[in-house]
């Protein structure tokens, strides 16, 4: 069961970045907000910053050295990856050694299933925020990439 919650979140952070990937640089900067809410890439960067609140309040030796960012923070994409590709490797080894029942080492108290579970539908939530973001401001993105996030089979 581990190594499929472990598979179940690698997946989900290729979504990220596949779709990191395919929005352009003007996709990047929309927003839907009229009162300063986050940009697309300050979305992304959010994603990041609760991976490693959660890392923080329950594994906290995994979140030692992890990059932040500030709340009006737009990393560039190469940044934001690094950052994204970090946290994703940090987040698996908490689900890692929380199935081995490692010390300083928490997950919801529901278990493992529900906090992996939990922090996938927290990502995918932005995700369908950021699509629909994209849409509406006129810089929708490529088909391909829209409708390939949903191949977890092959993704």
């Amino acid at each position: 069961m581990i190594d499929e919650l472990l598979e179940a979140w690698r997946i989900n952070h290729r979504v990220n970045t596949r779709l990191i990937k395919g929005i352009t640089d003007a996709g990047m900067k929309c927003t839907l907000s009229k009162r300063g809410g986050r940009n697309v890439v300050r979305q992304f960067a959010h994603l990041h910053a609760v991976r490693v609140m959660h890392l923080s309040n329950r594994a906290k030796p995994l979140a030692e050295g992890a990059r932040s960012f500030a709340t009006e923070e737009e990393p560039d994409r190469k940044t934001l990856l690094a950052a994204m590709e970090d946290s994703a490797r940090r987040v698996e080894e908490w689900i890692r050694r929380a199935s081995e029942g490692a010390p300083r080492i928490r997950t919801f108290k529901r278990g493992i299933a529900p906090t992996v579970a939990y922090l996938i539908a927290h990502e995918a939530h932005h995700r369908g925020n950021i699509l629909l973001t994209c849409k509406q401001c006129g810089e929708p993105v490529d088909k391909d990439v829209r409708y390939g996030i949903w191949d977890w089979d092959r993704i």
